[in-house]
């Protein structure tokens, strides 16, 4: 008689000697030697990072928190090429349509952004996938991958239907002091995860790569882009730039799923690797999220050095206080500036999209695509 029962797992065995080193690196990028010994994964053996079992095997999943993340960002796929520009398009060729001021922060918004989006990409594709052990964290990563060569195109895009100058745009960040500070810092700081021989395992690795991390998910995805989201996005709230304004709508409801993803992993890895947060540790993570938030001033600074539509370099370093200390909580750190409240209180329902939620006197009543995207 058949039997159709699951067979139960057999126990994980240790490989002969001298396959330890092949089952190492065949759990750790999936691409080795298959350990014809190994035990079924189950959920006790996943971990984010330095994992034994075989990230290979999707399931059973352990973070279901990274799948649902994964699912989310299916949901609100968009393309940039399904929203009109030809408002935009006769705004920036009239004469009157835009001050000076609006289009200088408009210019260095897409400098900023166009670079910015790459250098993401290249971190998520070249670093974070390799050294993240989990194959939910990993799923989730080939979506945000994605989602940042959708946001290059974006600006791809808008460079492309406004007709402006490619060269000066792109390579804004390397010719624009406060933009070029930004980008330095953030390679500085996640150096590790561009390094070929770098490998987690040790205390001293294993902090590193938590540090960059912070630096990348906390610090560039989720402070240094939010300067230049109000900024656009004030300018669609007065109907000026509004297929600018709706394609930035649709990167910031991706950049909320990315910073949160970063910082689930980061707790994650912090749970189940309580050594690595010491005192001295979130003393240079604080001081780290402090000197992103005075970088991230002087990029105010550039872009509005007289201010417009309400808003004003000052306004913006106080925003930038609010995301610093907001960031804080969300790490369970003590927070980095004295209580500061929000300057643009429009901005945290957008910044917290979700599904039917109120910004800018509309509603999005439903998030599928780009092209389903109705307001009322």
């Amino acid at each position: 008689m058949l039997d159709w029962s699951e067979p139960s797992a057999s126990p994980r065995q240790t490989p002969p000697p001298l396959m330890v080193q092949s089952v190492a690196q065949a759990e750790r990028t999936g691409l080795g030697m298959i350990d014809r010994r190994g035990g079924r994964v189950s959920v006790d053996d996943k971990r984010m990072i330095n994992c034994r079992a075989d990230v290979n095997q999707l399931l059973p999943l352990k973070y279901k928190w990274a799948w649902e993340k994964y699912l989310a960002g299916c949901s609100n796929h968009w393309m940039p090429t399904e929203i009109s520009m030809q408002a935009d398009i006769a705004l920036w060729k009239s004469r009157d349509g835009l001050t000076e001021d609006e289009r200088r922060a408009i210019k260095r918004n897409l400098g900023f952004f166009a670079a910015s989006e790459s250098l993401v990409a290249n971190n998520i594709v070249l670093a974070i996938y390799r050294h993240l052990t989990n194959p939910e964290c990993r799923q989730y990563l080939l979506r945000q991958s994605f989602e940042e060569a959708v946001h290059t195109h974006t600006f791809q895009y808008i460079v492309e239907s406004l007709g402006l100058d490619e060269g000066e745009l792109f390579n804004m960040y390397r010719e624009v002091p406060s933009i070029t500070d930004k980008a330095a810092w953030a390679l500085k700081h996640t150096q590790h995860l561009d390094d070929p021989d770098f490998k987690t395992g040790t205390p001293q690795a294993d902090q590193a790569f938590l540090r960059d991390l912070v630096a990348f998910y906390v610090i560039f995805e989720g402070m240094w882009f939010y300067t230049g989201f109000a900024q656009i996005l004030s300018l669609g709230r007065r109907n000026k730039m509004v297929g600018i304004a709706e394609q930035y709508q649709y990167i910031l409801r991706d950049e909320s799923i990315h910073l949160n993803f970063g910082i689930d992993v980061i707790n994650q890895i912090k749970i189940e690797n309580p050594h690595l947060w010491t005192k001295a540790f979130q003393d240079e993570v604080r001081a780290m999220l402090r000197e992103a938030a005075e970088l991230e001033a002087a990029y105010g600074r550039d872009t509005m050095p007289r201010g417009f539509l309400g808003l004003n370099a000052v306004l913006c370093e106080s925003y930038m206080h609010f995301i610093a200390n907001r960031r804080c909580a969300q790490l369970g750190l003590q927070r980095v500036f004295d209580e500061a409240e929000n300057p643009f209180p429009w901005m945290s329902e957008a910044m917290d999209l979700k599904k039917e939620k109120n910004f800018f006197e509309t509603r999005v009543i439903e998030y599928q695509n780009g092209g389903a995207l109705s307001w009322e």
